[in-house]
């Protein structure tokens, strides 16, 4: 941070939640455009109670807004906060809104953001939904099943790598594995592929449905979706996975040595 730049925060003192706000939505003019960037060892150092919360190729401006955030919630009383935060969401721009989502679990009364955290997931703006799907904790705590599966299968609309959304192997549930289990046959039927990393979220309930996709991908020949197949089945206990798992014991040996595993598959943004 530069000197003129610590001197404008430093100048913000106890403010008034007016001042913050209007530095919330004039920060741009004071703060350089830069990205933060910091060693993967600090992930989980900057808020204790919040592990995964992740700012690494965040812009400058965006990580300040969240400080502002807090820094409103801090002046005042719950209520007051709440009421505040709903005014900067209401006039909010695009990288406003942004920085909210992002804040949504570090705010008081989480639960209370819920309706707009699940909007943001139907929103077509698509800095927004990556704001509260990618590498956000707050879905992962606070969403009901369904909207928790709207936003997974909307990450794989999207073409966004799954990996990123935090909580995604935790919250695997049936429901999302049949609705990704439909979604493989459509790709198919159309003569599109899909991301490998997908085919984890159907390996704990895996079907004679699955099991027949699971053999396609092992008739293509393709080494490297037959790796799929062999994480697939490894992580079953249904009986048919089972016996095909055991025509890859190369592939069992290296899943069981941590060579081969689903972090082989994370796709870059």
């Amino acid at each position: 941070m530069t000197p003129s730049e610590g001197d404008w925060l430093k100048g913000l003192g106890e403010s008034e939640p007016s001042q913050i706000m209007t530095s919330f939505v004039a920060l741009p003019r004071f703060v350089g455009k830069r990205t933060v960037s910091y060693h993967p060892s600090s992930n989980g150092l900057l808020f204790a109670d919040h592990p995964s919360f992740n700012v690494d190729q965040w812009s400058i401006v965006r990580l300040l807004r969240v400080w502002l955030l807090l820094r409103l919630c801090s002046t005042t009383d719950a209520i007051a906060a709440i009421n505040n935060i709903e005014t900067l969401f209401d006039t909010a721009e695009l990288n406003e809104l942004v920085a909210l989502f992002s804040s949504l679990s570090l705010l008081p009364s989480p639960n209370v953001w819920l309706p707009r955290a699940t909007d943001a997931v139907r929103s077509n703006m698509g800095d927004v939904f990556d704001a509260i799907a990618l590498a956000n904790p707050y879905p992962k705590v606070y969403f009901p099943e369904s909207a928790w599966n709207q936003l997974v299968l909307k990450t794989i609309f999207n073409a966004k790598p799954l990996h990123y959304i935090d909580g995604l192997m935790e919250r695997r549930n049936f429901e999302l594995a049949r609705s990704v289990s439909d979604l493989i046959e459509e790709r198919w039927s159309a003569g599109r592929s899909i991301p490998n990393m997908t085919w984890s979220l159907v390996s704990p309930f895996v079907n004679e449905s699955i099991i027949l996709k699971l053999k396609r991908l092992m008739d293509s020949g393709d080494p490297i979706q037959i790796q799929v197949v062999a994480l697939v089945c490894n992580e079953s206990s249904y009986p048919s996975a089972q016996d095909l798992l055991l025509n890859l014991p190369e592939l069992k040996n290296e899943i069981l040595s941590g060579k081969l595993s689903w972090s082989n598959f994370q796709e870059s943004n």
